[in-house]
């Protein structure tokens, strides 16, 4: 009976105006088809919800019965329904975003406070994963991550500035050994690992023509960018994390950066989502917050 709510909602209007063709012109159909849709309602409910003269159009009493628990059922579908177009129109509502934490504190903490005092009634919904997702099965709206990992079928925007990843260890560690001046050095080394869901993350190093991707081989390794640090920072070994998160770190000397000149730049975080058709004015106000220029 996939036809009964647009049938049912016309039955409404023809019992409220009392008239077929004041209804007709109401919904914008044909007098007739709007008569035979309701032949056809009442056919299938084998109950009479209309009585008709050449005058005048009533409810029968089965047809006030079912008007009476229908009209309140009507009013919320067409209170949600214009609550949904709201979103369109509004920035408000629910966004779902999934990102990884380094972004999180890179792009989307330093905006925060601005963003809901600009946008009061929007709510984001904010996951942390560190592993590229499918965004249409996990049910977000958004997400952000490093341009290489997001699906050529995604809309991507720039949110940060090109990025270099850092290759780091503390001077504790560094004290009794050999500081590494090229990639294959690191295998006298501890090196921590980071870990997406379905493996290490290799270390990949470039200079001019000279490019190679090696496995760190260490004592631990971890799915949490600021635990990788954190071990460095104890001394456990050498470890990698966005260069524009340590600068701090690394300025006080607390950490000793290492192979920068092996460490190329690469585009960055992107914030990315399925289509621009009818995109909710929430989400296109989270866009407008994150982006920056290329």
């Amino acid at each position: 009976m996939r036809n009964d709510l647009g049938e049912l909602s016309a039955f409404a209007v023809v019992a409220e105006e009392r008239s077929f063709t004041r209804a007709a012109a109401r919904l914008g159909v044909s007098q007739s088809a709007l008569s035979h849709s309701m032949r056809g309602l009442e056919k299938r409910l084998g109950l009479q919800l209309l009585a008709r003269t050449t005058r005048s159009v009533s409810p029968t009493a089965a047809g006030s019965a079912l008007l009476h628990e229908l009209a309140p059922a009507l009013e919320r579908i067409e209170r949600a329904v214009a609550e949904t177009r709201k979103q369109r129109e509004s920035p408000a509502g629910r966004i779902r975003l999934i990102i990884p934490r380094t972004a999180t504190q890179m792009v989307l903490l330093p905006k925060l406070a601005q963003f809901a005092r600009t946008y009061p009634e929007i709510v984001l919904e904010v996951t942390s994963s560190n592993d590229p997702v499918d965004l249409v099965a996990g049910e977000y709206d958004a997400g952000v991550q490093i341009g290489e990992f997001i699906q050529r079928d995604m809309i991507a925007v720039r949110v940060t500035k090109d990025m270099r990843l850092a290759v780091v260890g503390a001077p504790e560690y560094f004290a009794p050994r050999k500081v590494p001046r090229k990639p294959q050095d690191l295998k006298d080394h501890a090196c921590i690992g980071f870990r997406f869901s379905n493996g290490l993350y290799r270390w990949e190093f470039e200079r001019g023509r000279k490019a190679l991707t090696l496995s760190p081989q260490g004592p631990a390794s971890f799915d949490d960018p600021e635990l990788v640090i954190q071990a460095v920072l104890n001394g456990v070994g050498i470890g990698t994390a966005m260069e524009e998160t340590l600068k701090s770190l690394i300025a006080d000397g607390r950490l000793i950066q290492v192979l920068r000149d092996w460490c190329p730049t690469f585009p960055g975080y992107f914030l990315y989502y399925p289509s621009r058709r009818n995109q909710p004015a929430a989400l296109a106000a989270l866009i407008d917050t994150l982006r920056i220029s290329d």
